[in-house]
């Protein structure tokens, strides 16, 4: 087992003994060319829409911000748009993330400390075969108006 997959499951060991619910922010973040930010972690295969944990005495607004500019230099300059709320039992058994859309941003420097391996934006026509399953129909339900499922995983309906 690797290192970074060991370091993973202790992690959410942690996180479901001291936290009996679990938030997380992900967010849509476009280019001037219609392009969506990406990024590939170094603990996890695949590619995911940036964001993370919302940490004690932290907004979700504030959490979305930090990890914007942790993970792809992405500094907020308005507010995000809420686009939904979604259950996340398939990851912790009490986990949900919110999602946002970021119109205005602007570049700034990454202060990622060796959690991100890459980060690209991507066409909606061309995203990636590994793309994670939840960025995936996230993605497809922004791009063609859909209404959001209220679960962040399908696999989440069954159980």
């Amino acid at each position: 087992m690797r290192l970074s997959a060991i370091r993973n499951r202790v992690f959410q060991s942690y996180f479901r003994m001291t936290r009996p619910l679990t938030l997380g922010v992900r967010a849509i973040v476009e280019d001037d060319e219609a392009r969506v930010l990406l990024v590939r972690h170094t603990y996890v295969s695949g590619w995911y829409l940036p964001g993370g944990g919302v940490e004690k005495h932290e907004t979700a607004e504030d959490a979305l911000e930090r990890e914007l500019i942790e993970e792809a230099g992405v500094k907020l300059t308005g507010r995000p748009d809420l686009l939904g709320m979604f259950s996340n039992h398939a990851i912790f058994p009490n986990d949900h993330v919110l999602l946002y859309h970021i119109p205005d941003w602007t570049a700034v420097e990454m202060t990622s400390r060796g959690e991100i391996a890459d980060f690209q934006f991507m066409a909606l026509n061309a995203l990636p075969g590994d793309l994670a399953r939840g960025t995936k129909e996230r993605l497809l339900e922004w791009k063609h108006g859909r209404s959001f499922s209220k679960y962040w995983h399908a696999e989440t309906r069954s159980k």
